[in-house]
């Protein structure tokens, strides 16, 4: 992959003073990591949007501040508008090229899946990314999957089925399913589906769920009732009467 270089200014708005660097194009950044001094910076919206889609948050980008070292760097964290998509601020964290680094590397299924194909089940991903630990030299953009593998719908794709390179040591558990493919649902199953029969059985079976609990809490709290009127009643010599 090309060489990612985002030019970026320092600033010194700060708090709600920064609505007037996104009236102008700008987008807020912070630039942080360990053993260096965080610095608020902002860069063209635009063109970090066109960056941080090209990068994810597994590439490494070269971040240019004029009077400053060039800064190696991940994204780490995108806040966004939810109306309007706009970037509101970003978190670019500072490697020391020669520190091990935990991130993810995001999957790409590649392939095609016979028990897909030929036996019309349903393609089931259980991650669409690892974590990972390594140099940041030894990072890698994406980890392709094969998932020509499934031919059965017994056939399953574990994370240590997956083909990592040297230098890259996996921080999940090698038997954690990656993808599978189930088998597709029977008619009735359809049937009810549709018809909404699953949805209301789901919802009598709740119901009975807090209807048993309501009855249980009921009987306990009658436990206790008689409990402490008996311990409030006086104890009766047997040679009384």
């Amino acid at each position: 992959m090309e060489k990612l270089v985002l030019k970026a200014t320092t600033r010194d708005l700060l708090g709600k003073k920064v609505k007037n660097l996104r009236r102008e194009g700008q987008v807020p950044l912070v630039l942080y990591g360990r053993k260096f001094a965080a610095m608020s910076i902002s860069a063209d919206e635009n063109e970090f949007k066109k960056l941080s889609h090209q990068a994810g948050e597994a590439t490494l980008i070269n971040i240019e501040i004029p009077g400053h070292e060039t800064a190696k760097a991940l994204i780490r964290q995108i806040q966004k508008d939810p109306t309007t998509d706009t970037i509101i601020h970003a978190d670019l964290y500072k490697v020391d090229m020669s520190e091990e680094i935990e991130t993810e590397i995001p999957l790409v299924f590649d392939g095609v899946a016979l028990a897909v194909e030929e036996l019309e089940g349903n393609f089931i991903t259980n991650k669409d990314a690892i974590k990972v630990k390594c140099l940041p030299d030894k990072l890698i953009s994406e980890i392709k999957v094969d998932i020509s593998s499934l031919k059965t719908f017994e056939d399953l794709i574990h994370v240590k089925d997956l083909d990592i390179p040297e230098g890259i040591k996996v921080l999940e558990e090698a038997e954690d399913i990656i993808a599978q493919v189930t088998a597709p649902l029977s008619e009735e199953e359809l049937e009810k589906i549709e018809s909404g029969e699953a949805a209301t059985g789901e919802k009598e079976q709740i119901e009975n769920m807090e209807a048993q609990a309501e009855i249980e809490k009921a009987e306990k709290e009658a436990e206790g009732a008689a409990e402490e009127q008996t311990e409030g009643q006086p104890t009766q010599n047997k040679n009384e009467g």
